[in-house]
């Protein structure tokens, strides 16, 4: 799924010209939030990624910190903003706090083509980004362009291009984090439907692992963590094949 809009050089420029004007009085400086989107959808991990103006590059989305905002409150405020979903799976897993991020002089002349930008302007300004993931269900995330936004984009995370900042780097770490999680907080929980066969949720850990897992092994190691709930045989018109329908047991999972 994509969503674009037509976003002109004159909004752009209009879009940063009043952000700049309301960030210093607003955000805290040097402090930003990348949030890794994740959802599971037709058998795919996918990473929601957006583009800036008519750039050639995407990048992950975020956001600032309002002043009197806590964290964790500002990283969830921004996810809702993007996706127009509560009740969020959200965990905080990396800062990122190079002297020297990859790239992001390409933003910076791209901005300086459209306005008159002093140098050191507050976008310009040395960040450090808290970084978080997100899982979530594709089909009801409901995309909100930014004013610098033109284009959302879901991507098989097999084939993420190369993105502004470090945030190729960032989503590795997510997915690293996100592997260990499905094992010790059993978070697959917020990407499966209500229920699922055996082999579905097989496909998301291998999506995740980004490898192949042995059939009998995966089954026998997920009966035996005691969170999944056998339910009625997912019938059709072979009834010796027909596999068992399973849910989560929430009251079991760290979720």
């Amino acid at each position: 799924m994509s969503l674009m809009k037509n976003l002109s050089d004159k909004e752009l420029e209009r879009g940063i010209k009043d952000f700049l004007e309301a960030a210093p009085k607003t955000y805290l400086p040097g402090v930003s939030i990348d949030t890794v989107i994740f959802s599971f959808h037709n058998n795919k991990l996918k990473v929601l990624l957006l583009r800036l103006g008519d750039m050639p590059y995407f990048s992950l989305p975020g956001g600032f910190i309002k002043k009197e905002e806590n964290l964790d409150d500002a990283a969830l405020r921004t996810l809702q903003e993007r996706t127009g979903l509560e009740n969020i799976y959200l965990e905080q897993f990396y800062t990122s706090g190079n002297a020297i991020r990859f790239n992001e002089n390409i933003v910076h002349e791209k901005l300086k083509t459209l306005v008159n930008l002093p140098d050191n302007n507050w976008l310009q300004q040395r960040f450090i980004s808290v970084c978080y993931y997100a899982l979530v269900d594709e089909t009801k995330v409901n995309p909100q362009p930014g004013p610098f936004t033109s284009e959302f984009q879901w991507v098989d995370i097999k084939k993420v291009p190369t993105l502004l900042y470090d945030h190729n780097l960032i989503i590795q770490k997510a997915l690293n984090r996100l592997a260990a999680d499905l094992d010790q907080k059993l978070v697959g929980f917020n990407l499966m439907n209500e229920t699922f066969t055996m082999g579905e949720l097989q496909k998301l850990y291998e999506a995740v692992y980004q490898k192949k897992l042995v059939r009998t092994n995966f089954q026998r190691k997920m009966l035996s963590l005691n969170v999944l709930e056998r339910l009625e045989k997912q019938y059709n018109g072979k009834a010796h094949k027909a596999p068992y329908l399973y849910r989560f047991m929430e009251a079991k999972c760290k979720c």
